[in-house]
């Protein structure tokens, strides 16, 4: 799973994610993007997945390129605890997507087995995509 090595806060404050993604919003490195609609926060496990499935359809004859990575810790009280007593232990890293962002990039397959790719990896993200072709 993806998750960071280093953080300077161990445990952040809660926040938002606002407007809309400006930076890394186009396709910068091969010929075909998934890209975020909606806004939502994207678990490592779930880009795991996402990338297993798009691996999976494509075979061997593929480059992706993983264009999030999930930076925010997410904590969480355990089942059956009464409130109070401050913040729990950190459960997951996610990682805050904006519409408009580039999720996944792909090159060295035609543009219908990135399509269909991306499809099967949509299928796994809790966000909204549109699929890019360069």
């Amino acid at each position: 799973m993806l998750q960071p090595k280093k953080t300077k806060y161990r445990k952040p404050h809660r926040w938002r994610i606002k407007w809309v993604a400006v930076r890394w919003s186009s396709i910068a490195f091969w010929d075909y993007a998934i890209k975020a609609v909606t806004r939502w926060f994207i678990t490592s496990r779930q880009i795991e997945s996402a990338r297993r499935a798009m691996v999976r359809y494509i075979k061997r004859w593929w480059k992706i390129w993983i264009r999030v990575f999930p930076d925010k810790a997410y904590t969480k009280k355990p089942l059956e605890v009464p409130m109070g007593w401050g913040k729990w232990s950190v459960e997951m890293y996610r990682a805050p997507v904006k519409p408009g962002r580039v999720l996944f990039e792909m090159t060295w397959v035609s543009p219908e087995v990135a399509r269909e790719a991306f499809t099967l990896a949509s299928y796994k993200l809790p966000v909204k995509t549109k699929i890019l072709i360069d």
